[in-house]
């Protein structure tokens, strides 16, 4: 039996990876979902990369998760990234599904800059990408309904986190080398 910490995409929360948890409890491991700091309806939208990988450090150290494979899919590769540099011990692997993989100093801007063009301020420290750029970016090949219902399940996503630069000391593609 494993545990797996699934880290969520920009724009979204914990429970939208619930569907993706489901079929590995069943196959008997254990699944944590939790939703990076910012990213809660509610949530301060003045959170920064660095906040939001602490989010998810914490969270496994308040969990006391040890030997954790720990998933990250788009925006969520940034923050499991961050994770593991910080808490190696509790680390079994990382897997980037559809994920960003950032080097030391990179922002997920500097790797994808056509996110901060495609979205809008909102005022309050957040982002959304228009429904038309959602639709033809991120998910073109169902129908209008599906990316629709997608689309109204969205939440407003902290900009900083997308402009802040990752501080690690291990670059992804270093990790594990002696």
């Amino acid at each position: 039996m494993a545990t797996y910490v699934l880290v969520h995409d920009a724009w979204h929360t914990g429970k939208d990876l619930e569907p993706t948890a489901s079929p590995i409890r069943e196959a008997g491991h254990r699944v944590h979902t939790p939703t990076i700091a910012g990213n809660k309806p509610g949530d301060p939208k003045t959170v920064g990369l660095d906040d939001a990988i602490r989010s998810i450090a914490d969270y496994l150290a308040g969990k006391n998760l040890k030997d954790v494979i720990l998933l990250g899919h788009g925006y969520g590769g940034m923050i499991i990234t961050g994770v593991a540099d910080r808490l190696p011990e509790r680390i079994r692997r990382l897997v980037y599904w559809n994920a960003f993989v950032p080097n030391n100093g990179e922002s997920l801007n500097d790797m994808a800059a056509y996110v901060r063009l495609c979205t809008s301020q909102r005022g309050d420290g957040s982002i959304m990408v228009p429904f038309q750029i959602w639709r033809e970016t991120f998910i073109n090949d169902v129908d209008l309904e599906t990316a629709q219902k997608a689309y109204d399940a969205l939440n407003p996503h902290p900009e900083k986190t997308l402009v802040d630069q990752i501080s690690i000391m291990t670059n992804p593609k270093d990790a594990g080398r002696d």
